[in-house]
């Protein structure tokens, strides 16, 4: 309760998280939808959403190694693949392949370098 007062966090305890998971600055206003499903070893930057759409039943899942950028929004029945980038300002509206980097509204397939991601993707 204390971080959703201080840093305006939603992370219900019923979320399935892995581990090392990273919550940029303390998850600041940093939604996420309470049957999400998150794997070992995600970074989650600051003021993402990983929620659901209206209408929509099933939820996101992020698996291992996935890096979601600050403002993003990962939404719907979508899975974030392992090891996957997703830039900050994406929205995901489909599925991200294992080790793929999208971008946009809605987000769609990018080439990076390893130079440029900063970490290895």
């Amino acid at each position: 309760m204390l971080n959703r007062i201080l840093f305006s966090v939603a992370l219900p305890p019923s979320v399935r998280m892995g581990k090392n998971v990273v919550l940029a600055y303390q998850g600041l206003s940093t939604v996420v939808h309470a049957q999400a499903s998150i794997g070992d070893d995600v970074y989650i930057g600051p003021q993402v959403i990983i929620g659901g759409r209206s209408g929509e039943s099933l939820v996101p899942v992020i698996e291992a190694g996935a890096y979601i950028g600050a403002g993003a929004r990962v939404l719907g029945p979508v899975t974030v693949g392992r090891n996957a980038l997703v830039a900050a300002g994406a929205v995901v509206l489909a599925d991200v392949a294992p080790g793929q980097a999208v971008a946009g509204i809605p987000a769609r397939p990018i080439k990076m370098s390893r130079g440029e991601a900063g970490r290895d993707t």
